[in-house]
């Protein structure tokens, strides 16, 4: 992969990254709800969802998402329910007014699995990158070192589009400080949340 191609498919991945869908809306709705350290594992696990259906596709893998379609419906199924039960949890929770408190081991290990979830439930990512890198290199005559090259410059752009769509949503969530505004954040997080539940389960 030349230096050309490298930059310009660095920034590919990274417009991927920032383009609305499930996982984006999930972020925004944990930025709101938690502010940026929430996002953090949240992103991560995103990442990680991504690397593996990059990784499936760069040794040739696509027949998997034909072959195992039912069990790729089934944890898209869960993911949904899981994000549309997250919504209802924001909907109801207590207000709080002080300062946004760090997330706790146990938090950041279920944003990091929740994160991974949104986005190996989505098996289409795979076919993404298999209709995608051949426009950058010959994927018949990729190496090991190409493959880890790829991986890199995709964990940077998913991770610099994400946490930029993090630190911007969080920002604005600290204007928030009255009960009712904070009432109101929370509810749209929440509708955010089953907007990307609903979306996952109905989407084909």
């Amino acid at each position: 992969m030349s230096i050309e191609s490298a930059i310009t498919y660095f920034i590919a991945i990274f417009i991927f990254a920032i383009t609305p869908g499930p996982g984006i809306f999930a972020l925004i709705s944990r930025g709101m709800s938690s502010g940026f350290s929430a996002c953090v594992p949240l992103a991560a696990g995103m990442t990680l969802g991504d690397l593996l259906y990059l990784t499936l596709a760069c040794y040739g893998l696509a027949t998997l998402a034909e072959h195992w379609s039912e069990v790729f419906t089934m944890i898209r199924i869960v993911g949904a329910i899981y994000l549309i039960y997250l919504g209802w949890k924001m909907w109801t929770a207590p207000i709080h007014l002080s300062d946004i408190p760090k997330d706790s081991a146990l938090g950041s290990v279920k944003g990091f699995i929740q994160g991974f979830l949104i986005s190996s439930s989505n098996p289409k990512v795979i076919l993404f990158y298999i209709a995608f890198l051949p426009t950058f290199i010959d994927l018949t005559q990729m190496t090991q070192s190409d493959i880890f090259l790829i991986a890199v410059l995709t964990l940077a752009a998913l991770m610099l589009g994400l946490l930029l769509i993090s630190a911007g949503v969080s920002t604005a969530r600290k204007a928030f400080r009255s009960h009712k505004a904070m009432s109101t954040l929370n509810r749209s997080a929440g509708s955010l949340m089953i907007l990307a539940g609903v979306y996952l389960a109905t989407k084909s």
